[in-house]
C-alpha cells in the first residue's frame, strides 16, 4: 500500500498563508516557508519514524573575510526517503546557503546547515502544498487566504527595466509606470524597425507583468492592449511609408522579394520547437540548480530580427530570478562571462539530447 487516505488528504490540502514568509532579494519579493515548519509538517503527515533525510553531497563554493567577519557559501544535495507501507518513496533536492560570523568555523557551519535545510525544503516540496509547493504557482492557488500575500500591480516584483534600441534604458519601481513609458515609446517610434525593436526588447517583461496580474480585471489584459497599440502604430507607419513611396517612385518598380535561402551568405535559420522548449524548461537552472526553470533564448546567438527571437536551439534553463536578472542586463555576454558559463555550449548539449 502507499499513502493512507488521511495522508493524501493532508498532502492535497492548501498551505496556510500564516506559515509563509517573504523577503527581498535583488529587488525581487520572494515567498518561502521556514525549514522548521517543513520538518514539522513531515513529522505530522508521514510520522516521526517514517521518513529520513540523507545528505548526498556538500560543497563550499566560496569563502572569505571582510570587515573582521568570515563568510562562506555552500551548496548541498539531499535525498528524502518516505516509507509508505511496503513502498519507499525517494525525492532529491538541491539548495544553497550563505553565512557570516566572527570565526571561520561558525561561518562554515551555519552556511552548511542553511544549504542542507534549503535542499531539504526543495525535496519535500515535491510531495505537496504543505511543504511549499504552492509557492511555485504565481497565482498562489494552493495557498489558503492567498490575497494576503499577493501584492498589488503597482508594487509587484520591481524594478522593471525599459530597454530601447539605441541602448538607453530606464528603471521603474512600479509596473504601471513601466507600462506608461513603454506605451509612450511605441507611440513615438518613427519607423517600423524602431517600433519592433522596442517591442522585441521589452516583450518578455510585458509577459511577466501580464502573468502576475489578476486576469479577471482590466489589468489582466495588459499585453493584449499593448499589442493592439503596437499594431495601430505599425499600420500608421506603413501608411506613411506607402505615401512616401508613391511620391518618390513615379517611374520605379518594386523589386521582387529575394529568396534569402539561395544567397551566398544564407540568412540564419530560426527553428521553432515547442517540445525542445519544454525539455529545456524541465532542467534545473544552470546558475543555481533551482526548479522549475524557464527556457531562456541566448540573445546574441544569432543576428537580431524584427520582433524575432533567436532559434529555439539556443536556449538554456534559467530560474525565474536569474531569467529576470538576465533580461534586465544591458550586456548579456558580460552577464554570462561573469558567471563563467558559456550558454551556447550548454544549449548545444541540450539540443543534442532533445533532438538526437
Amino acid at each position: 500500500m502507499a499513502f493512507s487516505e488521511a495522508q493524501l488528504k493532508n498532502l492535497e490540502a492548501k498551505l496556510d498563508s500564516k506559515y509563509v514568509r517573504t523577503r527581498r532579494a535583488q529587488n525581487i519579493t520572494l515567498a518561502y516557508v521556514e525549514g522548521w515548519h517543513v520538518i514539522a509538517e513531515a513529522n505530522r503527515i508521514f510520522g516521526f519514524d517514517a521518513w529520513d533525510r540523507h545528505t548526498l553531497s556538500t560543497r563550499c563554493v566560496w569563502s572569505g573575510s571582510t570587515n573582521h567577519h568570515y563568510a562562506a557559501a555552500y551548496i548541498a544535495k539531499v535525498r528524502i526517503a518516505v516509507r509508505a507501507g511496503s513502498l519507499t518513496i525517494t525525492r532529491e533536492g538541491r539548495g544553497s546557503g550563505e553565512a557570516k560570523a566572527l570565526s571561520p568555523g561558525e561561518a562554515h557551519e551555519v552556511a552548511l546547515k542553511a544549504a542542507e535545510t534549503d535542499a531539504t525544503k526543495r525535496a519535500l516540496a515535491t510531495f505537496g502544498n504543505p511543504f511549499g509547493l504552492a509557492l511555485y504557482d504565481r497565482e498562489l492557488n494552493g495557498v489558503k487566504n492567498r490575497k494576503a500575500l499577493i501584492p498589488s500591480l503597482d508594487e509587484y516584483r520591481g524594478p522593471w527595466l525599459l530597454s530601447l534600441p539605441n541602448g538607453a534604458g530606464q528603471s521603474f519601481n512600479r509596473a504601471d509606470e513601466f507600462i506608461v513609458a513603454l506605451r509612450k515609446a511605441l507611440t513615438e517610434a518613427t519607423d517600423i524597425e524602431q517600433l519592433f525593436g522596442i517591442w522585441e526588447r521589452n516583450v518578455d517583461t510585458v509577459r511577466t507583468i501580464n502573468k502576475q496580474t489578476n486576469r479577471s480585471t482590466l489589468r489582466g489584459v495588459i499585453a493584449q492592449n499593448l499589442v493592439a497599440q503596437m499594431k495601430t502604430r505599425a499600420i500608421a507607419l506603413a501608411k506613411q511609408g506607402s505615401q512616401a513611396l508613391e511620391e518618390t517612385s513615379d517611374d520605379k518598380r518594386l523589386r521582387p522579394k529575394v529568396n534569402k535561402s539561395v544567397l551566398a551568405i544564407a540568412e540564419a535559420k530560426r527553428i521553432r520547437s515547442k517540445e525542445h522548449l519544454q525539455f529545456v524548461a524541465s532542467r534545473p537552472c544552470v546558475i543555481c540548480g533551482r526548479t522549475p526553470a524557464h527556457a531562456h533564448h541566448v540573445r546574441y546567438a544569432q543576428t537580431r530580427g524584427l520582433a524575432l527571437k533567436v532559434s529555439d536551439e539556443f536556449t538554456v534553463p534559467l530560474c525565474a530570478i536569474h531569467h529576470s536578472e538576465n533580461h534586465s542586463t544591458g550586456d548579456e555576454r558580460r552577464w554570462w562571462h561573469e558567471r563563467k558559463i558559456d550558454p551556447l555550449v550548454v544549449a548545444a548539449e541540450l539540443w543534442s539530447k532533445s533532438r538526437p
